[in-house]
């Protein structure tokens, strides 16, 4: 145990969280596949060994990209950038047709499909960090400064948004969040957000008007109307989650109590935070599934905070965000707050390589905080600079 404890480096805090929600989401998914195996036959073995084996890939290549230098990171997102638009494209024109969407793109030679804004959402965050450290002296400007980020942005966003309006719309307010932290002035915060609405507006007026466009439109009405219908047929998923909380109650039922995987859909996957409190209780599992995710946003807070390099800091905060975003919708949507969204819990959501890109970002979020904890191997200073001569608050380039 201690040769493992040293061969792991940086913060020892998000490695444990890493840990406990893969475990947990062992023992969730098995419990909650019985429909899944009973489509396959009873196979539910099946299912746990390919869970299992992502689970096991996704933390190497954790391991892998934590001992990597993040400033690697920033030269490749330049690249990764054009190769996202591009995978992207080819997903909408290529992709298989599932519900009017087209997310997912095969791998040749594999067997396997991956949903392709999973690699877009991490390589933009990364590419946005990079910008806004590259251009952090021009922000002022929005002409030279701000528009040469914003427009790869909305690229990005908008070959999502056709098959996946939850994940475009998260990207987006993750990537303004970085904005606003890489210091773009108010001013120009306020303008894009005018832009971003007067974008939507136009998107809704286009997709009603040329329904072949955006085919996926009428869903997303349809959602947001159940929504404001509170126990309505149209609201089922998120009904159905909501027995399995009521019937979960406050203390642990012990795994495999659950009913609700009878008929709660997706209990496996969009609605596994239902299932988790069902079998677990809302305070061993709801309430700690929750502190766990915010305790891996404070971690990378505080890695921020104390990386001197302005693009490792971005780079940290921009990542986490987005992972512990996406589970608060997740939750969200479980308990009725949010419209249902169809987010994953990551790490604990079963899936193929949605969860090998979720240990990816945190890896990346671990290589940077090797900077901040391994000081022997960066030096006394990550920055580079004597800490007597330069002030606390000033970044170095990347």
């Amino acid at each position: 145990m201690q040769q493992l404890y040293r061969k792991v480096q940086g913060d020892k805090v998000i490695w444990m969280i890493t840990v406990i929600l893969s475990l947990l989401s062992l023992v969730a998914v098995y419990s909650a596949i019985s429909t899944l195996a009973y489509k396959a036959e009873g196979n539910s073995l099946k299912f746990l060994v390919k869970h299992s084996a992502m689970i096991a890939l996704g933390l190497c290549t954790m391991y892998v990209v934590h001992l990597i230098r993040f400033k690697y990171f920033s030269r490749l997102s330049v690249v990764l950038i054009l190769v996202a638009a591009a995978v992207l494209l080819l997903t909408l024109m290529f992709g298989p047709d599932i519900n009017h969407a087209k997310r997912w793109l095969k791998i040749p030679g594999l067997g396997l499909t991956f949903q392709t804004s999973d690699f877009a959402k991490i390589v933009l965050v990364t590419w946005v960090a990079h910008k806004l450290n590259q251009n952090r002296t021009l922000l002022h400007d929005f002409r030279h400064g701000v528009l040469p980020i914003l427009l790869p942005v909305a690229g990005i966003c908008l070959l999502i948004v056709v098959a996946d309006f939850s994940t475009a719309a998260l990207l987006f307010g993750v990537c303004y969040l970085l904005f606003f932290i890489g210091g773009v002035p108010l001013r120009h915060l306020l303008r894009i957000a005018g832009l971003g609405v007067a974008g939507i507006a136009l998107m809704m007026l286009m997709g009603r008007s040329f329904p072949e466009l955006l085919p996926r439109i009428d869903t997303w009405v349809s959602r947001i109307e159940s929504f404001t219908e509170p126990g309505g047929d149209g609201n089922y998923q998120s009904n159905f989650a909501q027995v399995a909380i009521y019937k979960g109650g406050l203390m642990p039922n012990g795994p495999g109590s659950s009913t609700a995987r009878n008929y709660l859909p997706h209990p496996y996957s969009d609605m596994i935070y239902a299932f988790v409190i069902e079998e677990y209780g809302a305070l061993l599992g709801g309430l700690t599934l929750l502190l766990l995710y915010l305790i891996l946003l404070y971690r990378s807070i505080r890695i921020s905070l104390k990386c001197q390099k302005h693009f490792g800091g971005l780079l940290a905060l921009g990542l986490s965000i987005l992972l512990v975003s996406q589970a608060l919708i997740n939750m969200a949507v479980a308990v009725g707050l949010f419209p249902v969204t169809g987010q994953p819990l990551p790490l604990v959501s079963m899936g193929g390589t949605s969860m090998i890109f979720t240990c990816l970002a945190i890896g990346m979020i671990l290589s940077v905080s090797r900077s901040v904890y391994n000081t022997e191997e960066y030096g006394e200073d990550p920055a580079g600079s004597s800490p007597s001569n330069t002030p606390k608050k000033n970044y170095a380039a990347a």
